[in-house]
């Protein structure tokens, strides 16, 4: 069964970025790596931060576009429930 992700990128001054990929390890490297033009490569955006995972991609679909319509504040306080600490949580991956 295939396993999809909503995830939240943040750069060292707290820039935050969301996602949605069937493949966290590789985006994630992606944006690490900088292999883009975009947001994340301008902002530095390198730190995973904060994801959730589902089997159903329209789940996955509706859960980005909710997290993106949402307050900063609100994405800050979602991100410190599961990691108060700003841990990258693909430093070992």
């Amino acid at each position: 069964m295939k396993e999809y992700y909503v995830y939240i990128m943040a750069s060292y001054t707290k820039t935050l970025y969301i996602g949605m990929t069937n493949d966290l390890a590789r985006r994630v490297q992606e944006h690490k790596q900088k292999c883009k033009d975009g947001f994340t490569k301008r902002y530095n955006i390198t730190r995973l931060v904060y994801y959730e995972s589902t089997n159903n991609i329209y789940v996955a679909i509706e859960r980005e576009k909710q997290l993106k319509k949402w307050r900063r504040s609100k994405k800050v306080e979602l991100i410190e429930t599961k990691n108060p600490a700003w841990q990258d949580l693909a430093k070992d991956w």
